[in-house]
């Protein structure tokens, strides 16, 4: 069965190829795949009709029951030769229907293919889950091959309105799947229906979001505008996914489940109702068109609600006559849509008001039209009567509202016999007044295909015993069988069945002979159409976004994290108000010790003292407090390594802050009524509040035991104490080399952001010419030409690049400590990282002390200054560094495991005895990629910044606004 899914998927990726090699005639070679889908369902008949169904699966996602499940009993027995058999005539009548290979027809014809690939594995798939990745197929390529003429505004807005209104009932569905399969315990679809779960509340619900997908997928009432608008795509679309296979797969779904949830309160008012409403409601529109595609797209939707109410009724009557109509329909609607190709081929329209005397013109067609006409209107001695006796058999036999349903039905069928003289009538009589119109002639290959499926809905009619077996064995099946049952046959002798037959005949030849004044009430007493309720309620949404847009999008950053947190506190409080995911009895405590609440108390208010700042300078510092507040709480706690850490972030990040303020206002632009200053204090204060309860629920839920002392144990087998270290280099450093990239690929990212073209920064390139008149004036006396001693010796200073600064800029004092502290930093940075693993520190930490240390450089002595200091380019480090971590990861590969940690001993003359792991030379990595990062940060925030104050500066100024001028 795997082979009969994944055959049409192979083949159609080679469409485009085949279609540019050998034209329409590829359509032979890719009716291959359907057609041997079509002989197996006809070899495996005797075996499904037995009751004997074929089964297949594989394990997909055994953690949660889903699995790669198929099953071909009766009720996918019978789709199957619908999607695969009429499928077949379907490509097989496109190598006609196209005429010299149009543009885009290779993709065209590949995702037509596909299409019977993906409907072929929705009615084989047992599993809920596996049926929903079908169902979606489906949806997708129905999108594409309805916007295949995508040059026509018509064809994109009714793929689009095809996948908006299919997504939608799908996603819904997808929920209900998730619950059935949560409720049930398992997500295989077969034995869900023979054990169904409790009809609770939650059952219920998911049966109706159930519905909502099928019912949206068979075009059913409020779903059905996206129906008639498809007929936009090519016929051969129209005949395949529109009368035979896509639409039936709501009609399929509904059948499939109904045997275990037709006694759920709400399923049979919901299939009923619509179902009947959806008939009437697409007949009586059918009648009022001109367009013989819309004639039967809306007549299609009449008789999908006939086959969505058959389907789900819930009895052995209801499903033996859903599956002799379902049969009766895909014949005879296929065939009705390609004879309007052929129409429309031949003589350039479908406008009933335009055609006239085709007929004659074309009499083979004519025939398979009249053929296919009375099958759908059930006349004798057709499939479409054998099938329509059966229904009133059936419902006859039923229920009170059964025999409602079976009221509707006969109504519908007077409009079916209305519509369907309308579409024989139009298409091909001779119309008063109206000149014949000019005919094309038509080949037999072109004729073939609906002339074949005519036939099949002719002979099937006295031969309905024939057919009888597969929709009795799909049945049985689902429902007990009754003591007396129904039968297929065209003779039921005389009868009430008999009677609610001729009644719809004479009333719709009745409609049809007053149609005039019929569609002059129609249109008089139209309501609006779904089409265009839709199209106003897009619209309505768009005008809604952009009210909402502008009151919400009002540029100012403060409304915009105001709105979040409030959207957070709410969402937060409503779960809080409802649930209690804490125990009662474990109360929290505010503190281990005192000293806690006072610097927590001291956080707090330097963060609430952020609201009143309205320099951005105070802000900054008044957040790094914060920063460093919680850095004390880890120190009070007992987590050094974390302190030293947030110490370092803290650090580093405030110095970024200070140099990106330079470019910026003292004061915030935004001005802050003091109102809002004072409504920002409770909303921050209870979004913190809840922010903390939300941690303290989290952490008070565990339900698992924790996994430090796990860690703990295996640290200190090693012979290692740092269990923070340990962890980020060895147990866990899958998330360390993983979170190295972003950090490198962001640092990269930002940087660009400043240096727009380049991101070199070399000695030499920073020099500038002199400028005394301005604060950023560098030294008239270039680097390479510092002054010199008596002797000839270079001049000492504290800070080489010293003295290209400005006198109001420099610090002696600062730039003597700057010195002193320079190299004990960067030893300090090495001791960090390599006393890691009993010691507080690590690759992370050390790389932002080194690069304080660079950052001291840069503060003291500028940009000429970083750049004596560190002659390399930033990318050097951070390559290197993340080169270095992931060959370490990958050389485990060795020994067959990515990051395999080894140890090597050795010793030495003078240190004695020592060990190096791997572990070390991964952290090492991560010390280079830190340093490249904030040395790139400083290099683009700092050095690339001050040179851009420079330039602007020497334009603003008096001789280079005359170098100016004279340029």
């Amino acid at each position: 069965m795997t082979a009969l899914i994944v055959f049409p998927f192979l083949l159609a990726a080679g469409a485009p190829w085949l279609v540019a090699r050998l034209g329409t005639r590829a359509f032979l070679v890719l009716a291959v795949p359907p057609a041997v889908a079509t002989v197996a369902a006809a070899l495996w008949w005797r075996r499904t009709t037995e009751g004997e169904p074929l089964t297949w699966s594989w394990e997909w996602i055994p953690a949660y029951g889903v699995s790669v499940a198929l099953r071909l009993d009766a009720l996918a027995e019978l789709m199957l030769l619908l999607a695969a058999g009429i499928g077949t005539v379907v490509v097989l009548y496109c190598a006609a229907y196209f005429r010299d290979a149009p543009e885009r027809l290779g993709p065209f014809a590949g995702n037509l293919l596909a299409f019977a690939g993906a409907m072929i594995g929705l009615v084989l798939a047992d599993d809920l889950i596996l049926l929903y990745v079908f169902w979606e197929l489906t949806t997708v390529f129905s999108y594409l091959l309805i916007g295949h003429g995508s040059e026509r505004k018509q064809n994109r807005r009714s793929a689009l309105q095809a996948l908006m209104v299919t997504t939608f009932g799908g996603l819904a569905m997808l929920t209900g799947f998730l619950i059935l399969g949560q409720t049930a315990g398992t997500y295989r679809i077969s034995e869900i229906v023979a054990n169904p779960p409790e009809a609770t509340a939650a059952v219920s619900t998911a049966v109706l979001l159930v519905l909502c997908g099928a019912l949206s997928k068979s075009a059913i009432w409020p779903f059905s505008m996206w129906l008639p608008n498809a007929m936009a795509a090519p016929t051969p679309v129209s005949a395949y996914l529109h009368a035979a296979a896509m639409v039936k797969a709501g009609v399929y779904l509904v059948a499939r489940l109904a045997p275990g949830f037709a006694e759920v309160p709400l399923w049979r008012p919901v299939v009923l109702v619509l179902g009947c409403a959806t008939m009437l409601l697409g007949g009586w529109r059918a009648l009022r068109l001109y367009d013989l595609k819309l004639v039967l797209a809306y007549g299609t939707v009449s008789q999908l609600g006939l086959l969505t109410v058959l389907a789900g009724a819930g009895s052995y009557d209801t499903a033996l006559a859903a599956g002799a109509m379902i049969l009766a329909h895909a014949l005879f609607k296929a065939a009705l849509f390609l004879v309007t190709g052929i129409v429309d081929r031949a003589t350039g329209t479908r406008d009933l008001r335009r055609l006239s005397g085709v007929g004659s013109a074309l009499p083979q067609v004519c025939a398979v039209a009249v053929v296919a006409a009375a099958s759908m209107a059930a006349l004798p001695p057709l499939l479409g009567f054998a099938a329509k006796e059966a229904v009133y058999e059936a419902l006859l036999a039923g229920t009170t509202a059964d025999r409602w349903a079976l009221a509707a039905i006969a109504v519908g069928s007077a409009l079916t016999m209305a519509y369907s003289l309308r579409f024989v009538w139009g298409a091909f009589g001779r119309r008063p007044g109206v000149a014949d119109t000019p005919v094309r002639p038509v080949g037999w290959s072109f004729l073939g295909a609906p002339a074949v499926l005519a036939a099949a809905g002719l002979v099937l009619g006295p031969g309905a015993g024939l057919a009888e077996p597969l929709p009795a064995a799909m049945a049985a099946e689902s429902f007990p069988t009754p003591a007396e049952p129904i039968h297929l046959g065209l003779w039921h002798g005389l009868g009430l069945a008999l009677l609610l037959s001729v009644l719809p005949w004479l009333a719709g030849a009745a409609l049809f002979v007053l149609r005039e004044p019929v569609t002059a009430l129609s249109r008089r007493i139209a309501w609006p159409t779904a089409d265009a309720a839709f199209g106003h309620l897009l619209l309505g949404l768009e005008r809604t976004a952009l009210q909402v847009t502008g009151a919400v999008q009002r540029g100012s950053a403060s409304v915009y994290l105001a709105t979040t947190l409030l959207v957070v506190l709410v969402a937060q409080a409503l779960v809080l108000a409802y649930d209690r995911p804490w125990d009662e009895a474990a109360a929290p405590r505010l503190w281990d010790m005192p000293l806690q609440g006072a610097v927590a108390a001291l956080t707090c208010a330097a963060a609430l003292l952020c609201l009143t700042a309205d320099r951005r300078m105070k802000a900054v510092v008044l957040a790094g407090l914060t920063g460093y507040g919680t850095a004390l709480l880890f120190v009070v706690q007992g987590a050094p390594d974390l302190a030293l850490t947030q110490f370092s972030v803290e650090t580093v990040s405030m110095i970024v802050f200070v140099l990106v303020l330079r470019r910026m206002p003292v004061h915030f632009r935004e001005k802050t009524s003091p109102w809002r200053r004072v409504v920002r204090i409770p909303v921050a204060l209870a979004t913190a509040a809840a922010t903390a309860t939300a941690v303290w629920v989290a952490g008070g839920s565990r339900v698992a035991e924790p996994a430090g002392p796990l860690l703990v144990d295996e640290t200190a087998r090693h012979g290692l104490k740092d269990v923070v270290a340990t962890i980020l280099v060895d147990l866990r450093a899958w998330d360390t080399m993983g979170e190295s990239a972003v950090l490198a690929a962001a640092a990269i990212g930002v940087t660009s952001l400043v240096y727009l073209h380049r991101r070199t920064d070399s000695t030499s390139s920073l020099q500038e010419e002199p400028w005394a008149d301005t604060a950023w004036a560098l030294s008239t006396q270039p680097l390479a030409g510092l002054p010199r001693g008596d002797e000839g010796a270079p001049e000492r200073r504290w800070l080489a690049a010293g003295s290209t600064l400005a006198p109001q800029h420099r610090s002696v004092v600062f730039e003597v400590v700057a010195r002193l502290a320079f190299h004990p930093i960067l030893v300090l940075s090495l001791y960090l990282l390599f006393c890691a693993e009993n010691l507080p520190g690590g690759g992370f930490v050390a790389g932002l002390v080194a690069g304080v240390a660079l950052i001291t450089r840069y503060l003291a002595g500028g940009r000429v200054e970083l750049a004596q200091a560190a002659p390399l380019q930033p990318g050097l480090f951070t390559g290197l560094g993340l080169f270095l971590s992931t060959a370490v990861g990958l050389a485990g590969l060795i020994d067959g495991t990515v990051l395999h940690a080894w140890t090597y001993y050795g010793h030495l003359p003078v240190l004695g005895s020592y060990h190096i792991s791997t572990p070390v030379i991964f952290d090492f990595g991560v010390y280079l990629l830190v340093f490249g990062v904030v040395l790139d940060i400083v290099r683009a925030l700092g050095a690339k910044v001050d040179r851009q104050i420079e330039r602007g500066a020497r334009e603003e100024s008096p001789a280079g606004r005359a170098g100016g001028g004279g340029r």
